[in-house]
């Protein structure tokens, strides 16, 4: 994918949501439940890179504004992250074994270990009901995921990353970190405001180490299972 389609992609997700709450001036229907299971443990690839003065900026900035509302699920710094590919929704328990066919996946990820990924120009960008921070990938790293992606759909855990996407894209077009949950169907004013405010900053760059790990779904409890 070239950076030029992926800066329309963000733009049009951007200016898509606008449009979205134009139309919807309340947060909607508060959400019963949790957007993934937040104790269980899900296995995914991706980098833990540290904060940049810029992104810690930010991710303060959320939490001075925003803490208090309860329906308001902000990143937390230790677990700032960026997922190169998610593999499974929230299936073992912490303490529960890994099932054996593991292995498998570790040998295929065996080839993409430890390399560097590099995600630069980092940007707002809003859904209905979420921040995210997303960027341009340096080259080759859109590659190298599409390939990892195809060696585990012709693996036996082929069925867990069909579940985990649900008829997404595969792999999803964004490269993002999720900075930001709203318990609702939409964001409230406040933080449609703070989007609109901060939507044309660029908040540089991150790099940092790929890992296979096992992860909750904020990767606040991270157990990589390679270094």
């Amino acid at each position: 994918m070239k950076p030029a389609t992926l800066e329309e992609i963000y733009r049009s997700a951007n200016e898509k949501t606008v449009a979205t709450w134009a139309k919807n001036s309340e947060i909607g229907k508060v959400k019963e439940g949790h957007y993934y299971d937040p104790v269980k443990l899900a296995l995914a690839t991706g980098i833990q890179p540290p904060l940049s003065a810029a992104v810690s900026r930010l991710l303060d900035a959320l939490q001075q504004r925003f803490q208090h509302d309860p329906l308001a699920d902000i990143l937390p710094v230790r677990g700032f992250h960026f997922t190169f590919l998610p593999l499974t929704l929230p299936l073992y328990d912490e303490r529960e074994p890994l099932p054996e066919k593991v292995a498998q996946l570790a040998a295929i990820w065996s080839g993409y270990n430890a390399n560097t990924l590099v995600i630069r120009h980092l940007r707002l960008v809003a859904l209905p009901n979420q921040l995210l921070l997303a960027g341009i990938p340096e080259s080759p790293a859109v590659d190298q995921r599409q390939s990892f992606c195809e060696q585990v759909m012709q693996s036996d855990w082929k069925a867990e990353l069909l579940m985990r996407h649900a008829g997404r894209a595969l792999p999803a077009p964004f490269w993002h970190s999720t900075i930001l949950r709203y318990h609702a169907d939409f964001l409230p004013d406040s933080l449609r405001r703070y989007f609109l405010e901060h939507q044309d900053r660029d908040y540089g760059e991150v790099c940092g180490e790929l890992i296979l790990a096992s992860v909750n779904y904020n990767w606040t409890t991270c157990h990589p299972l390679s270094r």
